[in-house]
């Protein structure tokens, strides 16, 4: 059993910061369960562009606004409290915060917790898990 909270990880390499955004990794790939789960702040009036090629990502947002556009159709979609978007086709996507945005995430496979986002947004190929 692994039981975590977001206060522990705070301050620690689980506690990612980028200039638009914050992400606290609950779970990574080294606790061995297939999946990763993060705890992601995007600020307000930020705009962040992403593509995960090698991932895909499940997002549930719990607080703030914006709007999520996918890059591939030229779909809009609004976010708010309650809305979910999963990136199954590993859609390029940029997320527009009007409200500062809190959001769950799940990433398959898990992330090791040391990406990076290149610059097309993208994390690199997953390694294997050891």
């Amino acid at each position: 059993m692994i039981v975590r909270t977001t206060d522990e990880i705070t301050g620690t390499d689980r506690d990612v910061a980028a200039k638009d955004w914050r992400s606290k990794r609950i779970i990574l790939a080294g606790d061995g369960v297939g999946f990763s789960f993060h705890e992601t702040t995007i600020n307000t009036d930020s705009v962040s562009e992403f593509h995960y090629r090698h991932h895909v990502e499940a997002v549930w947002v719990v607080e703030g606004s914006g709007t999520l556009t996918n890059h591939e159709t030229g779909e809009e979609h609004p976010l708010a409290p309650g809305t979910m978007y999963l990136l199954n086709g590993h859609e390029r996507h940029r997320v527009t915060c009007t409200e500062q945005m809190r959001m769950m995430c799940v990433f398959n496979p898990p992330v090791t917790g040391t990406e990076v986002h290149d610059e097309t947004g993208t994390y690199p190929p997953a390694e294997p898990v050891r």
